[in-house]
């Protein structure tokens, strides 16, 4: 290793918190110059490792060193005025400010008139004008933050960092909320910062992103360091083997195929159902005890029709029978009582309560379907949340632990046993493995696959076709809020879903890259 081109090292750091040793003996190596990813599962340790070297928590044991110099910072802001800067999945800024003040909040430019000192707005605003476009990013920078997409929030981040000449830059989970054109506008402002000097921290759970983007890869697993590796001699298959510390072959084998021929007993009839976000109407049927897919692209309708399915959207025409019955779910806990549930795709926002325990959060649906007057007891809480912590392995010190405390993908069964507590007959499923590693990843697609062979009929969602692929015994396609296309299992594969979504127009070289 080039000790002169290191500007972080920290070695042997430990971190504990009460009941988990989050970090043990881990070494991290972050050159000049260079885009250096850091992976995991979640709850390997890399959030803890982040915040560690940005001065969230302080580290037991071990030394950093910071361009050659001890460095123990004792907060965010201390981290950041010593040169390293931090932007988030979710953008830390303030919306209600503009984009220069974002940018230069705590710096501001100022002029003195008579005995005061008041803003420089006319330099603040052209020195921000004049950062942003270093990134090629040109807007009206007084105009505030939630005026703008979160591309150009996470842009206005970055620029903040290089108006504080940071010399390490650490993107966490970065790509996670932006589409394919603003995905290559970030890799292309990394890869000027990369030749201007900088050392590049990029966290993420996509792989491809990490073979496009990155030259070196360091892979935590259980607060351990598994290892550092050049990104050019670390096939993806070894690379997700060492995440995950089993064999690749038993993530992919996850798919139950059964005979398309075989006789479906007909479970839930959906016929011609429109909504406030579903103008056109759309006829379903699902059986009992299928993996039932419902792919597209965003905003193809998949998000809406499960939310008028579960009552979170009123159903403005059309009907719904459930076993032959019409059922009308005008509102969740109807569908709730009818035995349906549903995992929301924005878990932040719809699914986890961050300020209660897990036990909490597992019997929150139970308790709404038997009623405020019909209350749970303690110790049948406790028989609950102890069965399906066993079940989905979660990680934890304790079912009281507050939820909030958990990895995303900890998070993420949480919510899942939530909606097996109630034995659903049809569960929900819209972007279950969005934001969590590829181990968790496959628990759950396994764990799909069984509760499927047990009989519960499962609609699921993801953005990741692959995914689909692996997990659906039949998939419909849908295009701008329209139902265009329906495969059955050996129909199932990437390519046909593409042209579907697509309309059949693919040329030849897309094909190849699919």
């Amino acid at each position: 290793m080039d000790e002169d081109n290191v500007i972080l090292k920290a070695e042997n750091i430990h971190k504990s918190f009460p009941g988990v040793y989050a970090l043990s003996g881990v070494n991290f190596y972050l050159r000049k110059g260079e885009i250096h990813a850091l992976l995991g599962e979640n709850g390997a340790g890399k959030s803890t490792l982040i915040k560690v070297i940005t001065g969230v928590h302080p580290f037991n044991k071990g030394q950093i060193l910071f361009d050659k110099e001890d460095f123990n910072p004792k907060s965010p802001q201390n981290a950041q005025d010593m040169g390293i800067s931090t932007v988030y999945q979710e953008v830390n800024l303030c919306p209600n400010l503009s984009i220069a003040e974002n940018i230069f909040i705590g710096r501001m430019s100022s002029k003195k008139k008579l005995f005061f000192n008041f803003v420089n707005w006319k330099e603040m605003n052209k020195n921000a004008t004049e950062l942003l476009k270093q990134l090629d990013v040109d807007i009206d920078v007084t105009k505030t933050l939630d005026n703008y997409s979160v591309a150009i929030q996470q842009m206005v981040a970055i620029a903040r960092s290089i108006s504080i000449s940071a010399k390490v830059l650490i993107l966490d989970e970065p790509t996670s909320s932006l589409n394919q054109m603003e995905v290559k506008k970030l890799f292309k402002i990394m890869n000027k910062l990369k030749a201007q000097g900088m050392g590049i921290i990029f966290v993420t759970h996509f792989l491809d992103q990490v073979y496009e983007v990155s030259d070196r890869i360091t892979v935590l697993r259980n607060g351990k360091l598994v290892g550092e590796y050049k990104t050019s001699e670390l096939k993806k298959i070894d690379l997700i083997g060492k995440m995950i510390g089993k064999e690749y072959e038993g993530f992919i084998a996850t798919k139950n195929i059964k005979d398309k021929e075989d006789k479906k007993d007909l479970f839930i009839e959906v016929n011609g159902i429109t909504s406030i976000e579903l103008p056109n109407e759309i006829s379903l049927l699902i059986n009992k005890g299928e993996v039932l897919g419902l792919s597209g692209l965003l905003g193809s309708g998949r998000t809406e029709l499960s939310k008028a399915l579960f009552g979170v959207d009123k159903i403005d025409s059309g009907e719904i029978k459930k076993g032959g019955e019409l059922k009308r779910l005008n509102k969740p806990i109807d569908a709730i009582r009818d035995g349906i549930g549903y995992c929301s795709e924005d878990r932040k926002a719809y699914g986890i309560v961050g300020d209660l325990s897990i036990r909490s959060n597992i019997i929150l649906a139970l308790q709404a379907k038997k009623g405020m007057f019909n209350f749970i007891d303690y110790k049948e809480q406790e028989k609950i949340a102890d069965k399906y912590i066993d079940l989905l392995k979660i990680k934890t010190p304790s079912k009281d632990q507050l939820i909030k405390n958990l990895s995303g993908g900890n998070q993420q069964k949480v919510i899942l046993a939530r909606w097996l507590a109630i034995n659903p007959e049809l569960l929900i499923l819209d972007e279950p493995t969005r934001g969590i590693d590829i181990g968790t990843k496959a628990e759950i697609q396994k764990l799909v696959i069984k509760l499927s062979e047990e009989g519960m009929s499962i609609i699921f969602i993801s953005s990741e076709i692959d995914e689909m692929v692996r997990s659906c015994s039949r998939i419909v396609v849908l295009h701008e809020k329209k139902l265009v296309g329906e495969l059955f299992e050996d129909e199932i594969n990437e390519n046909t879903i593409m042209k579907i979504i697509a309309g059949g127009v693919l040329d030849e070289n897309t094909q190849k890259d699919i």
